[in-house]
């Protein structure tokens, strides 16, 4: 797995698994334990020192519910419930032609959008930087930074106002280099 898969699997996961979700124990261990760094490829030790430090497990899953889950949650996932978002459908359809493999439920959740990136960059077609180009630019980055800052706005660990931070940082850095691979090869 390359940095830029492994960079979208995390922050993916994070957000689109529940806290209390066993698959997610190994990477709670490495946060807990102050490891992930030694693994992230990109230089934010910074934030994934405030990530181990806001690190409690009793009130994340709380937080998570509160915001991701159910009726009366504070912030949705979805970018078919942001404005400036392609339709699901769109979504679905793009991933698709990807020969992604999909369930029925949607697929524009944001986690879900991260862990399709790393999907795209692990099959690793010939056109993979096009079509890691086309779900960022069309299909995450128009609506993801008011996702993320609602997610800093409503969060009550400090945990997960430190994960979208750490996110926009790290999405930024991966556009970038996607961009410079983009004119590399143009």
């Amino acid at each position: 797995m390359n940095d830029f898969s492994l960079v979208c699997r995390v922050l993916g996961s994070l957000f689109y698994r529940q806290p209390q979700d066993p698959l997610l124990d190994p990477l709670f261990a490495l946060i807990s334990q102050g490891k992930l760094e030694q693994h992230w490829p990109l230089e934010q030790g910074e934030l994934l020192t405030r990530l181990q430090q806001d690190y409690q497990p009793e009130r994340l899953a709380a937080d998570y519910n509160a915001m991701f889950v159910g009726e009366g949650h504070s912030v949705s996932p979805y970018g078919s419930d942001y404005d400036d978002a392609r339709p699901q459908a769109e979504v679905r359809a793009f991933l698709e032609q990807r020969g992604m493999p999909l369930g029925e439920g949607p697929t524009d959740h944001f986690g879900g959008l991260l862990l399709a990136a790393s999907w795209l960059e692990d099959q690793a077609a010939e056109d993979e930087v096009t079509a890691q180009i086309t779900l960022f630019n069309d299909y995450l980055l128009p609506w993801c930074g008011r996702f993320l800052g609602k997610v800093e706005a409503h969060a009550t660990t400090g945990f997960y106002r430190t994960l979208a931070q750490l996110s926009r940082e790290a999405l930024q850095a991966m556009w970038d280099e996607l961009s410079e691979q983009d004119s590399g090869e143009a």
